[in-house]
This record gives structure tokens, C-alpha cells and sequence, in this order.
């Protein structure tokens, strides 16, 4: 692979939902990465060594990344997924690429998914690798919780995402 060749996008089928993910390396482990609250298997690749970062970890194993359903090159949906919905997703895209077992590499919201999947197919999961998860809301300070409310009132403005990337 070329520093300018990208992974190609393919379409795993969680029940009538199609899953984007993308596959780089081809080393007998694999590790999955569960995106946090957004992702865009494409866009990502524009953010400075992420791609990098990818052909990396495939010096060493097969890495899978998806898109979450409703979101980047997966299909819309018009309601907010169950994390089961969600966790099945990772599932499928695992049936899809043949992995039988792979190591997760959740971050962000991607860990409460991770955990489900570890805890409900065990079998499927050789390592949990869990960055950047949160807290129950029940756990927070008052000054976390208001802090929470503030960034949910941009939530769809753009603000949001220009923060976290500093643009």
C-alpha cells in the first residue's frame, strides 16, 4: 500500500442495515476498533496520523474499522439504536471479514459497546481495550454535570466538533 492508497470500503449486512467498514493488513490477529460517538471510516483519513497510526497496528494484525449505523458511509436510520443494535453491528462486521476472534479497541462511547460485546460473546473477544470511556451521569459533580449540559446545547451547530478538533 502506497502512502496514497486508501483501504476500500465494503458493506456488512446487520439485519436489514448495511455496516461500512474498511480492513488494512492482513496478519492472522485482528483488532477491531469501535469509534466513539461519531465516525466516518473515509473522513478519518484526513486527520493528521490517524492513517499512520492504521498502517501501524497492520505491521502486526489485520485492523478492522466501521462506521456505526446512521452514521459516515452506513445506512441512516431514523431512531437512535440499543447499544444490542449497536454491539450487533461489530458482530456482523467480524462475520463479514471472517474473524472468528479479534482483539477490541473501543474508545469513547465505543467502550460501553466493546464491554457488551466481550461480556455477551466472550469467545470472539481475545483482548478489551477500553480509552477515553465516560461515566454514568448519576457519578458526576454538579460543575461535570453543568459542564455536560453546556456542550449538549451545541449539540448540531458545529461547535461540538470544531472543539474537539480544534479548527
Amino acid at each position: 500500500m502506497s502512502d496514497f492508497d486508501l483501504p476500500v470500503t465494503h458493506y456488512a449486512l446487520s439485519g436489514d442495515i448495511n455496516i461500512a467498514y474498511q480492513t488494512m493488513g492482513d496478519c492472522p490477529n485482528d483488532i477491531v476498533l469501535v469509534p466513539g460517538f461519531m465516525s466516518h471510516i473515509e473522513f478519518m483519513h484526513e486527520l493528521p496520523g490517524y492513517t499512520a497510526f492504521l498502517r501501524r497496528l497492520s505491521t502486526f494484525a489485520r485492523v478492522v474499522t466501521f462506521d456505526k449505523r446512521g452514521q459516515g458511509l452506513s445506512d441512516r436510520v431514523s431512531d437512535a439504536p440499543s447499544l444490542e443494535q449497536r454491539m450487533d453491528d461489530v458482530r456482523a462486521v467480524m462475520d463479514a471479514v471472517g474473524s472468528e476472534s479479534a482483539a477490541l479497541l473501543g474508545s469513547s462511547e465505543g467502550c460501553a459497546m466493546s464491554a457488551l460485546f466481550a461480556a455477551t460473546y466472550p469467545e470472539r473477544v481475545t483482548k478489551l481495550v477500553l480509552f477515553g470511556g465516560y461515566v454514568n451521569r448519576r457519578d458526576m459533580s454538579g460543575k461535570q454535570e453543568e459542564r455536560a449540559l453546556q456542550r449538549a446545547k451545541l449539540w448540531g451547530r458545529g461547535a461540538m466538533i470544531k472543539t474537539l478538533l480544534q479548527v
